[in-house]
């Protein structure tokens, strides 16, 4: 599978993805790195079939509404440092993964991986 993490999250979290065999670019590897707009990253989503990291709302609402980004995964925590934030994906990734293979909108937090649509 393939992802796109947003600005907001650890360039260092591609490394998570990738020792698990997926493909994930950050938003400092887009052309205007992390000034890259929202509406970039959602075309890049739907062109590439990526599926959008990110901590901002303003993809839930533009997923929910124009289905844009291609798929989603909403942060919920706030800002927990690098180790945590890495630990949480590793423990939750396998589970955001089977979720995405069957929905196009998951939510994770610290704790639990909920779908969402």
């Amino acid at each position: 599978m393939k992802f796109l993490l947003d600005a907001h999250l650890p360039p260092s979290l591609r490394q998570v993805f990738a020792a698990a065999g997926h493909d994930a670019l950050h938003t400092l590897d887009l052309p205007a790195q992390n000034k890259t707009r929202g509406g970039i990253l959602n075309q890049v989503s739907v062109d590439e079939k990526r599926v959008v990291v990110t901590k901002d709302t303003y993809f839930y609402y533009s997923h929910l509404l124009h289905a844009r980004p291609w798929k989603l995964v909403l942060v919920r925590t706030g800002n927990l440092g690098l180790k945590n934030t890495r630990a949480m994906f590793e423990s939750h990734l396998p589970e955001i993964i089977q979720a995405l293979s069957s929905c196009t909108l998951v939510e994770i937090n610290q704790k639990t991986v909920s779908i969402i649509a």
